[in-house]
């Protein structure tokens, strides 16, 4: 059972200070029903009647006007609206004013104690407190009236009638504002509320109380035959009245009707039911509210209002949808007034709704529970519990993604032995026993942040994310070797005896490790190629073994790798642009630039273009990497010649670009979009290239030397020889390979061709650069052999974009200021 109170009240504290205005008001009233008694005064009007007579016949008006009341509801109270303007007005004229207090109080607790004796709904403190609130609003009301008036005035008097009508109002703000601070000290309300809701019930009835009253009083001065004609004019009014406060009340009941369906929503029966108990508690100023869904034995929900009186006539409503009961609304309405039957409507009506709204509320639990199912049978196994191979992938790559870049990350594949012939002798559940043993054991080995899987039949998977390799301060951390010796421990804990089926069984298993680093890590590769490691493993009939890249034909770096280019072209800091300076041998000034490109792969780390060059070369991404370089380095020639460092960049071309027609114009466009000489443009082929006796690479070298972009042969004297070509084309530079100027000073064969090579660069006209020169000794060498242009570590390393500005002016700024650099010709 289900309780909740949602509106709580200080139930003792409250009913003590509902208990102390009671005895503050009776006081009050009776001091001031005998003081006012007693005072001397003048009856202002012209009516001939004994003080008794007069007496007698208010405490009379005042008893009707009370038991021809009408009650209104406010919140979770009644206020009773009655004739008691009416009766202060004619009782003022008839009786001393003085005697008003005591007749009011008389009148009224008379009329009270007899709708209680008839209705038993009051206790006789009650009766008290309201008759001496009555009584003391009289008193207020003719204290103002008598001043305003004052002694000798006749009844039919203007200001004799302002004062009446001012005392009247005097009496209406002294008995409601009594009534609103008893129920304010009763109960949980809004004063404002309280007031605005009282206020629009009595105001009506209060004109035609002083209306009634002043034409009663002036039909007793001119013609008391009048007042017979008042009857049926009082019957209407009350009728009037009745049907006001009636329609005020529905109107009332179902705003706060459509405002507590709305708030009928929730994702599941609880929320529901608490906003059907609050709602119910507002549309029928309910005192206890009870909600049970389910039945006998179902769940119960209750809410009340206050604690400290007894709940008034209660209402029952079975809940039902289509048919079939939801459960049952119970409404306990407060105070003594019985629900009329627009509330009995109005309970049905809420009963239906609230009935719908948790029908509703049922049916989104039952799809929030199966779609968790659903969820969770898509990601686990539903055997073992485990995690499928989808949320080994999913859970995996996220768990890859948190390991720091330099840590080592493993996986381990399993595969247990003998499983067929364990399902084909003691049957599938023996099977089924074995593989929950087994994820059992896993799960009880594996360590924090560790992920283990079944990913089919008898194959499980363990994920190791970042290894935590134990070794000394001598011996270097060993990632394999660790990640090995967990397999072997996995393999020792399954190999121990287990009974299936009856029979006492060891589980044994195979195990392929693979170990990568996780900046290189792709969780489906891993997978794959621990499956290889796992096929050894059987093949050589061990229990461990790892992952050996010679024995992998199928590594899918190079299928994946065209895709991740497409993406790396498009992102903005894949595609690395390097330059290294060449310098003049003899006085350090740089004379050219290199543009080199690295790709820092999101997954495989830093990667050199012998990693990725050849599959430019033979896809269709070559037209759009080599834009990609060609904006790239005439963009960073721009930087340096702003600087004042008027030399070249050179620029790689591969073999399908020099057989592409087209080729020229694209250079064209990059050198006029970046408004760069074709001068500073050097574009380096590889000799293999240069003797390509294909009649379109002539055409193509021969366009871009009109167009002055300079030519370079890339990596000379490796390839085939090229004399034929250099004779064929004229070519600005020969770059002698770096093999030869590590040779050099060892071997005079390769002394010999870099000699060669700066004889025949002097007869074509052609400059003569040495690459790779990475110490002082081969720098002296080159320079002996009448070498003037090289590049190499020795003078810088490759240098990114931000940073070869610098570079190129400090090398400018430390050479001999009578030697400036060669111009793009190769004159000095």
């Amino acid at each position: 059972m289900t309780t909740s109170s949602l509106r709580r009240s200080a139930a003792v504290p409250r009913a003590v200070g509902v208990r102390i205005l009671t005895v503050v008001v009776v006081a009050a009233a009776v001091v001031v029903a005998v003081l006012a008694a007693v005072l001397p005064g003048k009856q202002p009007h012209a009516l001939t009647y004994s003080p008794a007579v007069g007496g007698a016949v208010a405490v009379l008006l005042v008893a009707l006007a009370q038991l021809a009341r009408l009650r209104v509801r406010v919140g979770r109270s009644t206020v009773s609206v009655s004739w008691g303007e009416a009766a202060f007005i004619l009782g003022f004229a008839l009786a001393p004013p003085g005697w008003l207090p005591a007749t009011t109080l008389l009148g009224a607790a008379a009329a009270w104690l007899l709708i209680t004796w008839l209705n038993g709904h009051r206790a006789v403190v009650d009766v008290l407190h309201l008759a001496a609130s009555l009584s003391l609003g009289a008193a207020g009301a003719a204290l103002v009236a008598y001043a305003i008036i004052g002694p000798g005035a006749t009844v039919s008097s203007s200001r004799t009638q302002a004062g009446l009508i001012a005392g009247a109002a005097t009496y209406l703000c002294i008995t409601l504002g009594l009534a609103l601070l008893t129920i304010l000290l009763n109960r949980d309300a809004t004063p404002r509320h309280l007031t605005v809701r009282a206020l629009h019930a009595k105001l009506p009835m209060f004109v035609g109380n002083v209306l009634v009253g002043l034409s009663a009083l002036y039909a007793l001065v001119n013609g008391p035959l009048w007042l017979i004609a008042l009857a049926p004019v009082l019957w209407l009014l009350q009728r009037t009245y009745r049907y006001h406060l009636r329609a005020e009340e529905e109107r009332r009941l179902w705003a706060a009707f459509a405002r507590a369906t709305r708030a009928l929503s929730g994702p599941d029966e609880a929320v529901v039911a608490a906003a059907g108990l609050r709602g119910a508690l507002d549309v029928f100023g309910a005192q206890r509210v009870r909600i049970e869904v389910g039945g006998a034995g179902g769940r119960q929900y209750a809410a009340q209002a206050t604690h400290d009186e007894t709940p008034g006539p209660v209402r029952t409503r079975t809940m039902a949808v289509g048919g079939t009961t939801v459960g049952v609304l119970t409404v306990w309405f407060a105070g003594p007034v019985p629900p009329g039957p627009h509330e009995e409507l109005a309970v049905s009506a809420y009963a239906d709704v609230l009935a719908a709204a948790l029908h509703d509320a049922a049916a989104h639990e039952r799809l929030a529970l199966l779609d968790a199912q659903v969820a969770y049978d898509n990601v686990h196994d539903h055997l073992t519990g485990l995690a499928n191979r989808g949320a080994l992938l999913s859970d995996g790559e996220s768990l890859l993604q948190a390991v720091p870049p330099d840590r080592a990350v493993a996986v381990l594949l399993l595969d247990l032995q003998h499983f067929q012939e364990i399902n084909g002798t003691l049957g599938h559940r023996a099977g089924d026993d074995v593989l929950r043993t087994v994820a059992a054991r896993l799960t009880e080995l594996a360590r924090e942040r560790e992920l283990v899987a079944r990913l089919g039949d008898d194959e499980f998977a363990v994920l190791l994310p970042g290894i935590v390799t134990l070794t000394d301060s001598t011996t270097p951390p060993n990632p394999l070797a660790q990640v090995v010796r967990r397999a072997r421990e996995i393999v020792d804990r399954l190999a121990q005896p287990t009974e299936v089926a009856g029979v006492r069984l060891i589980i044994e298993c195979a195990v392929g490790v693979v170990v990568e680093q996780a900046s290189h890590a792709d969780l489906s590769e891993l997978i794959r190629r621990a499956g290889v490691a796992l096929k050894q493993a059987k093949e050589l009939h061990v229990s461990v073994a790892a992952y050996d890249s010679a024995r992998d034909a199928s590594s899918t770096d190079h299928l994946a790798l065209p895709a991740e280019l497409h993406e790396a072209l498009r992102a903005s800091d894949q595609l690395v642009l390097m330059l290294q300076p060449e310098v003049d041998l003899g006085t350090g000034a740089p004379t050219g630039v290199e543009a080199l490109i690295r790709w820092d792969h999101p997954r495989r780390g830093l990667l050199s273009p012998a990693a990725f060059i050849g599959t430019v070369e033979h896809s269709e991404l070559l037209a759009p990497f080599t834009r990609y370089v060609l904006d790239r380095a005439l963009g960073a020639a721009a930087g340096w010649a702003a600087a004042g460092i008027d030399v070249p960049v050179s620029v790689n071309v591969s073999a399908r670009s020099l057989l592409d027609a087209t080729f020229p114009a694209q250079v064209a466009d990059a050198l006029r979009r970046h408004r760069t000489s074709p001068a500073r443009l050097v574009l380096e082929i590889t000799e293999s290239v240069a003797v390509s006796e294909h009649g379109v690479v002539d055409e193509v070298l021969a366009a871009l030397r009109d167009m002055q972009v300079q030519i370079s042969v890339d990596d000379f004297g490796t390839g085939f020889s090229s004399l034929a070509f250099v004779t064929r084309v004229q070519v600005d530079e020969l770059k002698v390979d770096r093999s030869f100027v590590t040779d050099m000073t060892d071997s005079p064969a390769a002394a010999a061709i870099v000699r060669g090579a700066v004889e025949l660069g002097a007869r074509l006209g052609a400059r003569v650069v040495a690459e790779g020169v990475e110490t002082a000794d081969q720098r002296a060498a080159l320079l002996a052999l009448g070498c003037t242009a090289a590049q190499g570590y020795h003078f810088s390393r490759p240098l990114p974009v931000d940073k070869i500005v610098p570079a190129l002016v400090h090398l400018a700024a430390a050479a001999p200021a009578t030697i400036v650099p060669l111009r793009a010709d190769g004159a000095s």
